[in-house]
Order: structure tokens, then sequence, then C-alpha cells
């Protein structure tokens, strides 16, 4: 059988801390669902779900084959039923992140005991990386080189451009 993971989140955009963990993830599983969180009555991003996941699919062409793209509403244990893994992956950079996301894996174990959660650390490299941070240097023009790949800081251009 498969070891199936969902790595759930925003991922507005896509920055090189998420294409780490979820490399780092294919070490550890066969597959990872790919998931980005869309709550169309209370969520303001810049990106749609679609061109997050096309973001993805540029970057991670080498790896296809074992990377499914979705976008979910909803409780995250029962999308990850639906997509019949029992794992979650979350990344972590800052104890700040930790306390968090123990909490939400500790609620998501009451409601569905056989879904494990996996932290990753994020690495050295992309700890300070936040994808809301991304936007807000973006924003106003500064660089975000090195924060994302080259055709995610052309999306962001072309979507800040299209606001002035």
């Amino acid at each position: 059988m498969k070891r199936r993971a969902i790595y759930p989140g925003s991922f507005d955009p896509p920055t090189y801390g998420h294409i780490d963990i979820i490399r780092r993830s294919l070490q550890i599983v066969d597959e990872v669902v790919v998931a980005s969180v869309f709550n169309p009555q209370k969520d303001n991003f810049l990106f749609t779900p679609q061109e997050r996941i096309e973001m993805f699919q540029e970057e991670l062409k080498d790896v296809a084959d074992r990377i499914e793209y979705d976008h979910f509403y909803g409780l995250l244990v029962d999308y990850v039923d639906q997509k019949n893994a029992t794992i979650i992956i979350r990344g972590l950079r800052a104890v700040s992140d930790f306390d968090y996301e123990f909490q939400m894996a500790l609620m998501n174990r009451r409601m569905k005991p056989h879904i494990e959660t996996i932290f990753l650390m994020t690495g050295a490299a992309h700890f300070y990386t936040a994808a809301r941070l991304v936007k807000e240097i973006a924003s106003f023009g500064g660089t975000v080189d090195g924060l994302v790949p080259p055709h995610v800081v052309q999306r962001l251009k072309d979507k800040f451009a299209k606001k002035t």
C-alpha cells in the first residue's frame, strides 16, 4: 500500500520553503497531495487555487508523477479521508508555528485517530520566508528573488501591476 500524505496550506504564493517541504516529504511518503486551502466566503487570496497549483507544477516537474494538486474547503481530516491518505505534512519555521500546529494536530487526532501529522522543519535557507511577507514586499515593488521561483516573481509583478 502506498503511503499518501496531504500537504495543506494557503500557498499564496508558493515559496521555496513550501517547495523544500514537498521535496523532503517525498523522502518519507510515496505520494503527496498539495492541497490549497480555499474558502471563497472568507479568504482574500492574491492568487486563485488554480494559479497556485500552476506555480507548483512549473517548479516540481521532475517529481510530477508523485504529486497530486488539489484545493479544498472544510475540515482537513475529512479531506484527508476523502483522498485516501493517512498522513498530514506540516512545515514549521519557528516555535510559534509549533504551538499552533501542535494544537491543530491534537484536535485532528481527536476527530480522526487514524490520521498522523508529521512536522518537518523548514530548511535553514527558508526559515524566515513567509508567503504573507513575500506578498507585502512584492506589493511595494521590493525584490523577492531567492524567496520564490523566478516564474512566481513574475506572477507577483504581474498581479501588482494590475492593481496600480
